[in-house]
């Protein structure tokens, strides 16, 4: 699961759970299978939705916990160590750098929205089990009814 000795170095960096006020509710998830839930997304590229049962947590709570600890800053500081335990081992020698980017300036300052530079309405079909009377989906109108299935 866990490569050893990382939860010991991550534990102290969690945000304690937060206590409800008015009581009651579940007991929270353990911490520890947490952690190797979101370890698991991170190193195999899968989707959150896509996270097998065998942890013992939800989808939900794995996600919420990540979204948690990232604000808490866990991840820039679970970095920082592996960089330095990297680097006390001579695995790793950060005397030299190379960060590479690409930049570009957006007009109209950081919060230009974007626009669908047409207006018409969206052609995309609400519903894809209903059609039109040429077999497509329809778009803007249901299909008017036939004689066969008018009232008489």
């Amino acid at each position: 699961m866990v490569p050893k000795g990382l939860w010991e170095i991550v534990r102290p960096w969690l945000p304690s759970a937060r206590v409800r006020p008015q009581g009651g509710g579940v007991a929270n998830t353990d911490d520890e299978a947490v952690f190797a839930a979101i370890i698991y997304v991170l190193v195999s590229g899968s989707a959150w939705r896509a996270l097998p049962p065998c942890f013992g947590a939800s989808k939900s709570t794995v996600h919420r916990r990540f979204l948690i600890w990232s604000r808490a800053g866990v991840w820039g500081r679970l970095h920082q160590k592996a960089l330095e335990i990297l680097a006390d081992q001579s695995v790793v020698d950060l005397s030299r750098a190379v960060l590479d980017s690409a930049h570009v300036r957006a007009k109209g300052g950081a919060n230009l929205q974007v626009r669908r530079p047409w207006t018409e309405a969206s052609r995309v079909p609400r519903c894809t089990s209903c059609s039109d009377a040429n077999g497509l989906p329809y778009a803007s109108a249901p299909p008017q009814p036939t004689p066969t299935t008018a009232s008489r």
